[in-house]
């Protein structure tokens, strides 16, 4: 099994963007950011964040101090137990630098095969910097990632290798959680936080096209509620 998991507000029960301006107010300028990518957005206020003395070690215990999720621990619990029967990804349109931190400082890394993220590093000023991605011709998406992308070339490149999934299940809460759910096939399983832009979108796409969502479709307020899900699954 394969399942494929989001970051913001999915495994962490923030928007670690917003997190790393906690306590700060962002000036005019880059409040009434002019339109564009947020990514490029998101460039800007890291170099802000710079220049106001914010160093790569205070970005790092920001992360870190992220909370889990409701029952993320618990999901992650059982994921350790059989970690023999599912493959593990994590497709963010946050940053690696922030993911990779929050999953090590969670004692979570190890679980995940691969994890998809936009590029950051630190120049030579010790500022912290965001790339894209990549590129993409969906109309969907922002212009730096593509999650339907990324998780397309990722099932191809396994399959190269022979690895066939039985299933496909796909934790997220976002609108561009959406786009890649809409390619889950009828076998797989769409879990979407209750109430957030993926719900609502899965919801807004099954009235007006009857069908046409094919996934299965298990909505979640707590992250136990996918582990007893999987539990079941298992029993079968």
């Amino acid at each position: 099994f394969l399942l494929v998991f989001d970051f913001d507000e999915t495994i962490v029960a923030e928007n670690s963007d917003e997190s790393v301006l906690r306590g700060r107010a962002l000036p005019e300028a880059l409040r009434q950011s002019p339109p564009g990518s947020y990514n490029e957005h998101m460039r800007r206020v890291l170099a802000w964040l710079g220049e106001q003395g914010v160093r790569p070690a205070d970005f790092r215990a920001v992360y870190e101090s992220i909370p889990l999720s409701p029952g993320m621990a618990e999901l992650f619990q059982f994921l350790a137990e059989h970690r023999e029967l599912f493959e593990l990804v994590l497709i963010s349109d946050a940053n690696t630098f922030g993911v990779e931190a929050k999953l090590r400082a969670a004692g979570l890394r190890s679980l995940f095969r691969e994890v998809f993220s936009n590029p950051a590093g630190v120049d030579r000023r010790g500022f912290l910097t965001l790339g894209p991605f990549h590129g993409h011709t969906c109309p969907r998406c922002p212009p730096n990632m593509c999650k339907r992308k990324v998780l397309g070339e990722y099932l191809a490149e396994r399959a190269r290798e022979d690895v066939e999934f039985r299933r496909v299940f796909y934790v997220g809460d976002g609108a561009n959680d959406f786009c890649p759910s809409g390619t889950l096939r009828a076998a797989d399983v769409a879990f979407p936080r209750k109430g957030y832009p993926m719900h609502r979108l899965i919801q807004e796409s099954q009235e007006k096209q009857p069908g046409a969502f094919q996934a299965a479709v298990v909505p979640w307020e707590s992250a136990a509620e996918v582990a007893r899900y999987l539990q079941e699954l298992l029993r079968r």
